[in-house]
Order: C-alpha cells, then sequence, then structure tokens
C-alpha cells in the first residue's frame, strides 16, 4: 500500500543535520529572510519521521503510518511552507499534489459535481490512488452550481475517507480548531477526520512568519 513516503527504514535521522539541511534550502527556496523556530521543532521531527516512513520512530512520536496529516497552526506559521521543504529532502517521494481549497471551489463553479469525483477517484494507474494535500481547508466557502449550494471540500473528504481503507491518503493544512472544523463542516466530516490524519500542530508559538 503506497501512502506517499518512501520504503519504510529503521534509522532515525540526525534532527540537528536535518535542521541545518532545512535551514540551508529553506534560504534558497524561500529568500535569505527564512528561519526555523525552536517552537516548531516537534511539528517538524513529526513531519520527517513520516514522509522518511520509520515505523517504530513514528509510534514513538504518535504517528499512524497508515494515515495522512492535518497540518494545523496560525495563518503564516509556515505549514505549506514545511509540505514544501519535505519535497526536497532526498529519500522522501515526491507524489503528492498539493492542491488549494480556494481553487477546488473554483473549478466546482466552473465544472459543478464532477470536480468531487475529479478529487476523490480511485485510480491506481499511478502507482496507486493519488494523494492530495489540499491546503488552506476553511479558507474556501460554500457556493452554488446553478442554484444549489454545496460545501465542496466536505463532500471531498466524505468521499476519500470511504476509499482510505484502499490506501487512498489525504493531507490538510488548516488554520481552523477541531471546534470550527465542526462548525464549517459538520459531525460527520469532523468524525471521519479523526480518523483519517495524524494531527501535527505548529502550535500558539508559531505565529505569522512572513514579512
Amino acid at each position: 500500500m503506497s501512502n506517499c513516503n518512501t520504503t519504510s527504514s529503521t534509522a532515525v535521522p540526525d534532527f540537528d543535520w536535518s535542521l541545518a539541511f532545512f535551514e540551508r534550502r529553506g534560504r534558497e527556496l524561500f529568500g535569505p529572510e527564512f528561519r526555523i523556530h525552536a517552537h516548531d521543532h516537534d511539528a517538524i521531527y513529526k513531519l520527517l519521521i513520516y514522509f522518511l516512513n520509520i515505523p517504530q520512530e513514528a509510534a514513538r512520536v504518535g504517528i499512524n503510518l497508515r494515515k495522512g496529516l492535518l497540518i494545523t497552526g496560525p495563518v503564516g506559521c509556515g505549514k505549506t511552507t514545511w509540505l514544501s521543504l519535505m519535497r526536497v529532502v532526498p529519500a522522501v517521494e515526491r507524489n503528492y499534489v498539493v492542491k488549494s481549497c480556494r481553487d477546488v471551489s473554483f473549478e466546482f463553479i466552473q465544472d459543478g459535481y464532477s470536480v468531487i469525483d475529479r478529487y476523490s477517484r480511485l485510480s491506481y494507474r499511478e502507482n496507486g490512488p493519488k494523494t492530495y494535500c489540499f491546503d488552506d481547508l476553511g479558507a474556501e466557502r460554500n457556493i452554488k452550481y446553478y442554484g444549489n449550494e454545496c460545501n465542496v471540500m466536505g463532500e471531498i473528504l466524505l468521499s476519500r475517507y470511504d476509499h482510505f481503507i484502499h490506501g487512498m491518503v489525504t493531507h490538510v493544512t488548516t488554520n481552523l480548531s477541531a471546534t470550527e472544523l465542526e462548525e464549517a463542516y459538520g459531525n460527520r466530516v469532523r468524525s471521519r477526520m479523526r480518523q483519517m490524519f495524524n494531527l501535527v500542530s505548529f502550535g500558539k508559538g508559531s505565529g505569522d512568519k512572513r514579512v
């Protein structure tokens, strides 16, 4: 089963070396102002262990490698940045697609309900079901298609949950709290999300780092 990770390894990475690597590559990709903050280390480590697919260490830090990632934190704390940085780790497979939830909602306005199938289709043509990271869940809004209102991302998450047991892995970034997610998408979606995702939080200390 593919969960967008590499073949599992027992080797735990040198975290100090990894931080120095990320600092260097982060400046190359995002500019000289890029910095890694100490209060983000726990979240960064969990992401690294997950994407390097190290079962014993993942279990120790409470990560289930069969599940996807629900990456939470305040606006500008670096959630999307870190998903991009994980792609530059040499041992990490880069076969997940990052898709803005707002862009998905705009596609729905243009193409209608076929968009839900587009992002939840169970296809093995590309070495297993396609892994998506839906970025900034909650930034989209309920929209109407020919007068019918649809919670597009809620429907996509429910559909992807139905394929979760067949190896369909989903990642999400969001600024919303658990309560806000339930208010926006309902208890049914929130319940499925608990089963689909590992929670990785950048916490209150990770404020807006954009300058």
